[in-house]
């Protein structure tokens, strides 16, 4: 739980309640009801002031997400949203946020920060060439924390992608973390949180959000087409998810990673 005292210092506001949300499993999230009637959300871990960064990189973008209001170390207080549940009208807006993110571009593939899930690391080195990056970057990110018949199979797809994947697409501001309990569906529209930006490929960000379920028609329509081949590269996409949820939360994940090389032939 996030310290009461931490909390006041940063917004200068004393807190009426603090209490906890359902969050990420590597970070503690809380909502704060302030003495002056605001409600906030408030984020601890080591990272958070990248995270702030990345959330205020994205609206500058024009993609809706919470507004950070306090960053101080090891602590985040961003705007509360009121959820609902998706529908059609939910999953057209967010089809146009994905796609004013994906149109911010980057100068080179990567960030200017690394990242992290825990103890999975991102590095966000710029590289000039993407199957590179998706090479050196995320699937061989760490070899060694993976099973050696894994690593084997990674390797092998690894040193494939310049025939799989494009050299140089469009480097797209992407969310980079991008499933359905990262999107807050609102009586407003859609908003991004808990991001892990960098930029790259705009597939990977589709690719995650197939990955564990399925929009609704209505979010194809407003996003618009994908690039011809897109199919024959969601796994490789879907790979690198799938070996950070194999890290984190162990063999359960096995069948998917197994899933996306067989896919892609490794």
């Amino acid at each position: 739980m996030a310290d009461r005292a931490a909390v006041e210092a940063a917004l200068g506001v004393p807190i009426a309640a603090l209490d906890p949300l359902h969050g990420g499993s590597l970070s503690e999230v809380a909502r704060a009801t302030l003495a002056d009637g605001r409600t906030v959300v408030v984020k601890t871990g080591p990272l958070v002031d990248r995270e702030a960064r990345m959330l205020e990189a994205m609206a500058a973008a024009g993609a809706p997400c919470p507004r950070v209001i306090a960053v101080a170390p090891g602590l985040m207080v961003i705007e509360h949203l009121d959820e609902t549940r998706a529908g059609p009208a939910g999953w057209a807006a967010l089809g146009r946020a994905l796609a004013r993110l994906h149109g911010a571009r980057g100068a080179s593939y990567g960030w200017d920060e690394d990242y992290a899930f825990g103890p999975a690391t991102l590095p966000n080195a710029a590289c000039e060439d993407w199957p590179a990056f998706w090479a050196e970057r995320r699937l061989m990110a760490w070899p060694e924390a993976l099973p050696a018949d894994i690593a084997r199979r990674v390797e092998a797809l690894a040193a494939r992608l310049p025939g799989l994947l494009p050299r140089h697409p469009v480097p797209a501001l992407l969310h980079g973390d991008l499933w359905g309990g990262n999107v807050l569906f609102t009586a407003g529209g859609a908003a991004l949180i808990d991001p892990a930006c960098y930029h790259g490929h705009a597939e990977v960000d589709l690719a995650m959000l197939h990955l564990f379920g399925q929009p609704g028609p209505e979010f194809d329509e407003t996003y618009g087409p994908a690039d011809p081949g897109w199919p024959a590269r969601r796994d490789a996409y879907q790979l690198w998810p799938a070996l950070v949820h194999l890290r984190l939360f162990g063999g359960g994940y096995r069948g998917m990673v197994e899933r996306c090389l067989s896919a892609q032939g490794a």
